[in-house]
């Protein structure tokens, strides 16, 4: 049995308003939400069973994934009650897994295209003890750097700095064998990226480096959960997860839209009215929102139930979001 860990536990502050009501990895993204994408993945890569590592509004997960029988995936949920952070929230979910060899933990916020069952068989075929996916970015300091040799064993993990001495940077998904998270103190805050990865390197552990330069995104900010959508709606990356498109776009149930209408890349959830000359390109209108007549909306948010009133043009706006999130 192959097991993963999917880290779904942060507010997603840099998201804001989308995340006001919603954690960030249950946004759309191409009409599911991110969490579906992530789950397909590990399915589609020969995982079984994935637990589910919540934490902030953790009571909307299991409703919409319940056990992960309509995945076809083994589902469970281990919710902390205080933040533990990536560390922390490993040991904790690990607990709940039936699985004994080498896990694969994801962060919940990386869209990729890396091929994940490649890097768990590197991982077996080097006996390693951790396998970090690295990819390479134009600039890497806004990320962990990562340096490796020429048998890409890591030699440094190094956080966020101003000159990084690689663009080679910690991707967001990795394989841990089980001795190394059974290490990890139980029911502290531990940090991966900062105690137990350069703990690692100290003990001379084998921690290994997957180098993968395929489709990669951080989708923390939302310009990027906006991209994401837009790159899986155009074909620019493919998930398994993207339900069927009309015309290069997702319709969600019940919606009306009008004949004149024209809508482009974009998500339009169940419910939504879209009145007659309208333009909608590249952006996700909310479940139940009203779009006005001719209004213009180019990389848009509209808020679900919003009202956008007839001869809008917006571009790059959020519509329809509240301080309160309501």
């Amino acid at each position: 049995m192959s097991s993963a860990i999917l880290l779904v536990g942060g507010m997603g502050t840099r998201l804001q308003p989308l995340t006001l009501t919603t954690p960030k990895p249950m946004l759309s993204v191409a009409g599911v939400p991110f969490t579906e994408h992530q789950i397909i993945k590990a399915r589609e890569a020969g995982f079984t069973e994935i637990v589910l590592a919540t934490s902030f509004k953790a009571e909307l997960f299991e409703p919409y994934f319940g056990n992960g029988e309509r995945f076809g995936i083994s589902i469970r949920y281990a919710v902390e009650k205080e933040p533990l952070g990536t560390g922390g929230a490993i040991r904790n979910a690990a607990s709940m897994l039936t699985g004994s060899g080498p896990v694969a933990i994801f962060n919940g916020d990386v869209l990729s295209a890396h091929d994940l069952a490649a890097q768990l068989k590197f991982h077996t075929d080097t006996e390693s003890d951790v396998t970090l996916y690295l990819t390479e970015v134009a600039d890497a300091r806004a990320f962990g750097a990562v340096e490796f040799d020429s048998e890409f064993r890591v030699s440094a993990f190094n956080e966020k700095m101003e000159n990084p001495p690689t663009n080679m940077i910690n991707a967001g998904c990795y394989i841990f064998s089980r001795h190394v998270i059974d290490s990890i103190p139980e029911g502290k805050v531990v940090s991966v990226e900062r105690e137990t990865f350069p703990g690692l390197l100290a003990r001379g552990a084998r921690v290994s480096a997957f180098v993968d330069r395929s489709y990669w995104l951080d989708i923390g900010t939302p310009a990027a959960l906006m991209k994401a959508s837009k790159d899986l709606l155009s074909g620019a990356m493919f998930s398994a997860a993207t339900p069927a498109l009309s015309d290069g776009s997702f319709i969600g149930a019940g919606t009306a839209i009008e004949s004149t209408a024209h809508i482009s890349h974009s998500v339009i959830g169940a419910g939504a009215r879209i009145a007659a000359g309208v333009r909608v390109d590249g952006s996700l209108v909310g479940a139940g929102a009203v779009i006005g007549a001719d209004a213009h909306l180019t990389d848009c948010f509209i808020a679900d139930g919003a009202k956008v009133e007839a001869g809008v043009i917006a571009g790059g706006n959020f519509l329809g979001f509240t301080p309160s999130g309501q």
